[in-house]
């Protein structure tokens, strides 16, 4: 058991490059082209070329381990966070407010943000559109920017103030305008999601810091009660109902599968943040082919479940998947080094969750992302611990940060990059109507990949600037 008491000294590089991976897959499977890529570059449920909806088609594809991704970080994020102020002297119920504070700060965000994207505003977008759009992303600036601490506080509340003040305003206006109707109904689904699962994680942790076993224990009601609500009966009727269904739903805590293992991953990282902190030099006894192997491994398991799930070869896959995995283990032995420990403890776990995962595969036909199943929860849960011990391996073993530094600017600040395509990204470009420039010269297949790549690239890089001149959104 790991018991945090203390705050990490400093930030865990490769879980912000974590959280930036995905925020910015997250864009990028947003603006790639639809209808002329293969299968596997589209959610597993909605493929090429019509991209209908169907909830019988099982899958994994890259695109369908993005929202995990960004789940997972989250809840690994939260052991760092909340132990910072435990450090602090903050006691549970100044916490806890803290908790609701921030639950009630992104759902304003996941309300707000539907009310301006410029589809919700109209399916045919005209420069008003686009205008307004971008306003919004301006007025979202205001409302959630952390203004500089060399300001005096009063001036900082002010300024936050004006900016919620401006914001209802023109949420105001829009409604009286008839460009769109305001409802609490009509809000970013994924955020609203992220909101849920970040004040139950956050309250789960807070209460079970020092026991692991109570929160894998909590994992096993709710596996009960999420395989009991495909059932008629008291738990399907309370799985389907809210006080507030706009806002809160029970069945959006099924994430807390992913989220909850995210938690065990933030504790081992905050313990192995606090161990090289006290080591002057730490010195690995694994050599860096090693390192590199394992770096390969995971790579390999990572893809070997992505292509055979995808292409339904379900037992081969199994097999391949295990003998990787359990093989893997030889790789790991006898670590010494507290990044060594981690490493190890890390996968270890994660290899645990796939094996869960293979084994639930065939439940529910097969894993889906929407309707999401056991083995999505299990299995993405597992590919995400992987990631993460890639990203410290390059970062901490082999001194890389450089290579990752996009990733981690952007995973410091996931809200402006979020939103900063729809919003800014593209206002600008079809106000400017280079949009249609752009989409003539990229009409091919491959070439119309290149220029969603090319936008994320632009994404990430204003993002790094506003990062590197700590330009944040909180909530």
């Amino acid at each position: 058991m790991v018991k945090s008491t203390t705050a990490p000294p400093r930030r865990a590089d490769a879980l912000d490059a974590l959280r930036g991976f995905a925020v910015l897959a997250m864009v990028l499977s947003g603006v790639i082209p639809r209808q002329v890529l293969p299968a596997w570059m589209y959610h597993a449920q909605v493929p090429p070329p019509i991209h209908t909806f169907n909830p019988d088609l099982p899958g994994l594809t890259w695109v369908d381990l993005v929202f995990p991704l960004f789940l997972f970080s989250m809840g690994a994020a939260i052991p760092l966070a909340l132990s910072r102020r435990l450090a602090k002297g903050w006691g549970k119920i100044k916490i806890i407010l803290s908790i609701l504070k921030r639950g009630f700060l992104l759902g304003v965000f996941a309300i707000f943000l539907q009310h301006i994207r410029p589809f919700s505003l109209s399916q045919k977008p005209t420069p008003q559109t686009w205008t307004v759009a971008l306003l919004g992303f301006f007025i979202l600036f205001l409302m959630f920017v952390r203004w500089s601490k060399s300001w005096v506080p009063w001036l900082r509340r002010v300024m936050t103030l004006g900016g919620w003040v401006v914001g209802v305003i023109f949420l105001w206006q829009l409604s009286n305008s008839d460009v769109i109707e305001f409802s609490w109904e009509r809000s970013d689904i994924i955020l609203i999601v992220l909101t849920n699962i970040a004040v139950f994680s956050s309250i789960i942790w807070l209460f079970s810091q020092s026991n692991w076993w109570l929160r894998l224990g909590l994992l096993g009601c709710l596996l009960a009660l999420r395989l009991s609500s495909n059932s008629e009966g008291w738990i399907a009727q309370l799985w389907s109902t809210s006080p507030v269904p706009w806002i809160f739903r029970f069945d959006y805590l099924k994430y807390l599968f992913i989220a909850i293992p995210g938690t065990i991953a933030g504790d081992l990282i905050n313990s192995w943040l606090k161990s090289i902190y006290l080591e002057e030099i730490e010195k690995n006894s694994w050599k860096n082919y090693r390192f590199f192997s394992i770096f390969i491994l995971t790579i390999t398991i990572l893809l070997t479940l992505l292509t055979g799930l995808q292409a339904r070869w379900i037992w081969e896959t199994t097999l391949i998947s295990l003998a990787l995995c359990l093989g893997g283990l030889f790789l790991l032995k006898n670590p010494s080094s507290a990044t060594e420990k981690l490493i190890h403890y890390l996968y270890k776990f994660g290899i645990y969750w796939i094996i869960i995962g293979l084994l639930f595969e065939p439940y529910e036909g097969g894993i889906k992302k929407d309707p999401s199943t056991v083995s999505y929860y299990f299995i993405s849960t597992g590919l995400a611990i992987l990631l993460l011990i890639n990203f410290t391996i390059i970062i901490n073993v082999f001194q890389k940060k450089s290579w990752l530094q996009l990733l981690i600017d952007n995973g410091m600040n996931p809200m402006i990059a979020y939103t900063g395509f729809a919003n800014l990204v593209w206002p600008i470009l079809a106000l400017s109507n280079l949009d249609q420039v752009i989409e003539e010269m990229t009409s091919t297949p491959i070439k119309g990949f290149f220029r969603g790549l090319a936008y994320t690239l632009v994404v990430a890089f204003i993002v790094s600037f506003l990062t590197k001149k700590k330009i944040f959104w909180r909530t």
